[in-house]
């Protein structure tokens, strides 16, 4: 009898204590369970069990787990009970969210046509490097500088730039296509003696994806402003002079970058 009674009372004792585990088990998990604000605007609350670079994965509160791409995971929020315990602490999923802000290189091939306005017209190819950023704050804008080569052809003239150059590539939109716009400043450095270079601008409007957290591809048209001093030839009473002159040769046509 007694060996029955102690039995009874030691299960009665394990069933109170497994009661009290589970509830603080209970207790824990909630007050880590997070909320991933997607871009479509939906909200999936649970608990975060696996995040990189490239996805997330939550498990809701009945165990069943969803995998998001990083590119669609606009934000994690920790609920109330988490972010008190944390308030004098970085937010480690924000933190995550958020791509190191490591130096990115941009690539732009372009082609087209060139124009030195009401006198002669030809085409134009390009290859610009730039190093930058391609994060600011929580938006993939580049911002950075390098240097490229533009080579233009207008009728007998063949005239070779090297233009050194500020940029910004800038998304419309934080999806993962979007339009995106442009613009380059700096100078263009000729490379022969017989021309000078000058002031160089652009402007691009296209389309980009983002294939992942760092690398995106863009198509995208294009004009460009090269200011260059020519050698110029006029024949005056059938003797011909050479002399140097201020041009504007202007660029248009579509580029094709990588950001990676």
């Amino acid at each position: 009898m007694h060996i029955c009674e102690f039995l009874r009372n030691f299960a009665a004792e394990m069933k109170k204590t497994l009661s009290i585990l589970i509830l603080l088990c209970a207790s824990v998990l909630y007050a880590h369970a997070e909320t991933v604000l997607l871009r479509t605007g939906a909200r999936v609350k649970g608990t975060i069990v696996f995040q990189n670079e490239e996805v997330v994965v939550i498990r809701d509160a009945e165990g069943a787990r969803f995998q998001y791409p990083r590119t669609d995971v606009q934000e994690i929020l920790a609920d109330d009970a988490d972010q008190s315990d944390r308030s004098d602490q970085p937010d480690s999923s924000e933190e995550a969210i958020t791509t190191p802000k490591k130096a990115s290189i941009l690539l732009e091939l372009s082609g087209g046509a060139a124009v030195q306005p009401a006198e002669t017209a030809g085409g134009a190819v390009g290859a610009d490097l730039l190093v930058g950023s391609h994060h600011i704050g929580s938006r993939h804008i580049f911002i950075g500088g390098g240097i490229g080569y533009h080579g233009l052809f207008m009728g007998t003239g063949r005239y070779n730039f090297l233009p050194v150059q500020a940029a910004v590539r800038m998304p419309l939109t934080e999806e993962k296509h979007a339009p995106v716009f442009g613009v380059a400043l700096g100078y263009g450095i000729a490379l022969s003696k017989d021309y000078l270079g000058g002031v160089y601008a652009g402007i691009d409007f296209g389309y980009r994806c983002q294939l992942n957290p760092r690398s995106a591809i863009a198509l995208v048209g294009f004009a460009q402003f090269q200011q260059a001093n020519l050698s110029i030839e006029t024949v005056l009473d059938g003797v011909s002079y050479t002399g140097r002159a201020g041009r504007n040769l202007v660029t248009a046509g579509v580029k094709l970058a990588f950001y990676f």
